[in-house]
């Protein structure tokens, strides 16, 4: 409804402040004459369109403007709504505005930031390296590449101190430079990263084609009715929740896991754990189904209020990597140690200790024969 106070040529700004002659700001001041900007501040991008004749029965204006822009997510849409970013016949609006055909929405996006990687000192557990390839035993806690929440110190910018070089030659927007698979921040475990293009595009082809193996330890909740047993369905996103996923009926990736029951004890089991696919949570999702989700799996149900042990995080761990070494295509296999945390869990569960070997005792070393004894 138009300001009856508001020039009839103008438009609102994000703030309440006014745009002359079509021009766009985001703090309120003036643009004159379309293209004079008074107080200094960048013109912000913006897109509209006119909502169709398909709903008639009108719809929210956060649902209107993810369907329409689907690259981005409804909550993302919704924070620009709270920020004033959106009008609806040039009027700001809440997100459960409805609009209706041939209204006319405006959006102005938010500036986008800055992708540029900055080094940074962060330790890395290296188990092999060379001209082609870094082996990692990634700590839990560290999230692999930047995301959104996401952007600094992560394994990508140790990397990048570590080898600046190798790194920034492969750095583009996508800010996974050398990155042919990942973990879960708070999954442990060996991970492989290329250091070039070749090398990454000979991994990237080896994990499309499954020609790698991965194999996981993990602590889970009960005990699997059957001790060895394969786990094959369809993983998609969560329909009422944005941040999980769930095993569905339609529209998911098919995901194939294999266990193996090796112990169980302090009402948990540990097990060895083989994927076939790499589906988002694949585990977690999986034995959650199960109705034994992996310990301290907050997410997926491994949290209960009489949780056998109080983890501190989902007891998951990438123990074996088996991939063909780019350089010549021969299989190498690399396995990282359990870290602190899931060793002191097993001990307090009375799970056995998977890798831990006690160190050598040498034996007492008798003396030496002389001479004359020796030849009796």
């Amino acid at each position: 409804m138009q300001n009856p106070d508001q020039d009839q040529n103008s438009t609102p700004t994000l703030d309440g402040g006014t745009i002359l002659d079509g021009g766009t700001i985001l703090d309120g001041g003036t643009i004159l004459d379309g293209g004079t900007i008074l107080d200094g501040d960048a013109i912000p991008h913006q897109d509209d369109c006119m909502v169709g004749q398909e709903h008639r029965e009108g719809i929210r204006i956060d649902l209107f403007l993810a369907q329409t822009w689907p690259e981005h997510s409804r909550v993302f849409y919704q924070k620009c709504l709270s920020e004033h970013r959106v009008l609806a016949n040039g009027e700001h609006c809440r997100r459960a505005t409805k609009v209706w055909p041939d209204d006319h929405i405006i959006i102005f996006w938010p500036p986008e930031e800055d992708k540029t990687l900055v080094a940074e000192d962060i330790p890395l557990d290296i188990i092999m390296e060379d001209e082609q390839v870094i082996v990692l035993n990634k700590p839990p806690g560290l999230v692999v590449h930047p995301a959104q929440g996401n952007t600094t110190g992560t394994l990508v910018h140790g990397l990048l101190h570590h080898d600046e070089e190798a790194f920034e030659d492969m750095s583009d927007d996508t800010q996974r430079p050398g990155i042919v698979h990942r973990l879960d921040k708070d999954t442990s475990g060996v991970l492989v990263v290329a250091k070039n293009l070749q090398a990454r595009a000979s991994l990237k082809d080896a994990f499309k084609e499954h020609v790698t193996e991965k194999t996981y330890l993990a602590i889970v909740i009960g005990c699997p009715d059957e001790p060895i047993g394969l786990i094959e369905n369809d993983i998609g996103r969560h329909p009422g929740h944005r941040l999980k996923m769930a095993v569905v009926e339609e529209h998911g990736k098919h995901a194939i896991t294999r266990y193996r029951v090796l112990a169980s004890a302090g009402g948990c089991s540990l097990l060895e754990i083989r994927i076939f696919t790499g589906r988002t949570h694949q585990i977690r999702v999986h034995f959650s189904h199960l109705k034994h989700p992996v310990l301290g799996d907050a997410l997926y149900g491994g949290c209960p209020k009489d949780m056998p042990y109080p983890a501190p995080r989902q007891m998951l761990h990438a123990w074996k990597l088996v991939f063909p070494h780019p350089a010549n295509g021969v299989m190498r296999q690399y396995m990282a140690p359990l870290p602190d945390d899931f060793q002191q869990a097993l001990s307090a569960l009375g799970l056995p200790a998977i890798g831990m070997r006690p160190k050598p005792v040498n034996p007492p070393v008798p003396p030496l024969a002389n001479d004359d004894e020796a030849n009796e």
